[in-house]
């Protein structure tokens, strides 16, 4: 058996994360959710969307245990639960930014 097929489910089971963030809206909304909490309308009138797209992306973010959801009478709030996800997000301007500068020295 290969070294692969032994922790596929650990990779899997990273990816299904990363998945979870390979969204614009997702992203957008994980960067206002450490901020502190927002219920749905709140959150779908920041990204203009309508309710029921907002709340599957809020889903896929939940399901991923990116976030915590808390009810409130009729309204569902929710916040950041990893904030660690913060730190891979800097680790991706990071990136961008060397990205950046290689094209800039190529320029030069």
């Amino acid at each position: 058996m290969k070294i692969y097929d032994k922790q596929r489910s650990r990779f899997e089971a990273r990816a299904s994360v990363l998945k979870a963030l390979a969204h614009p809206t997702r992203l957008f909304m994980i960067e206002e959710l450490a901020k502190k909490s927002y219920c749905v309308c709140e959150l779908t009138e920041m990204v203009g969307l309508d309710i029921s797209t907002v709340s599957k992306h809020l889903s896929i973010l939940k399901n991923a245990g990116l976030v915590n959801v808390e009810k409130k009478g009729k309204q569902v709030f929710y916040s950041l639960r990893m904030r660690c996800a913060l730190n891979f997000l800097d680790c991706v301007e990071a990136v961008l930014r060397e990205q950046a500068q290689d094209r800039m020295d190529a320029i030069q």
